[in-house]
């Protein structure tokens, strides 16, 4: 949901309805970036059920190495910030991680599985 923090007396029509059109793509894109996070983390549980039942580490430090350098590039491809994408990617793989050991965990103690 966006706010504006102008008021409709001193801003142009024009320029009202140019920020209303580029605010309703952002919103357009913040819920596809949910949706994707949603899927992302649909696969990274599974992820976490295989490891779990073989008994692997929660954690794949090459692997998040591997997928950080790749980020980056892509992000520099992108004109995006690489120290950017590099927090994202970080902050997203430790939510991963963190649902991998509760998974390790229920699967050890043999508990029902929780909520994300």
């Amino acid at each position: 949901m966006t706010t504006s923090n102008t008021g409709t007396g001193d801003v142009d029509a024009a320029v009202r309805e140019e920020l209303s059109r580029l605010r309703d793509s952002i919103d357009n894109i913040d819920a596809a970036v949910v949706h994707m996070l949603a899927e992302r983390f649909k696969c990274t549980q599974q992820v976490g059920h295989l490891k779990a039942r073989h008994q692997l580490p929660p954690a794949d430090p090459a692997r998040e190495s591997r997928q950080i350098a790749r980020l980056r590039t892509l992000a520099e491809n992108a004109k995006l910030d690489p120290a950017f994408a590099e927090k994202f990617l970080n902050f997203i793989v430790g939510e991963v991680i963190r649902h991998h050991e509760r998974i390790a965990d229920e699967t050890l103690n043999g508990s029902a599985p929780g909520g994300n």
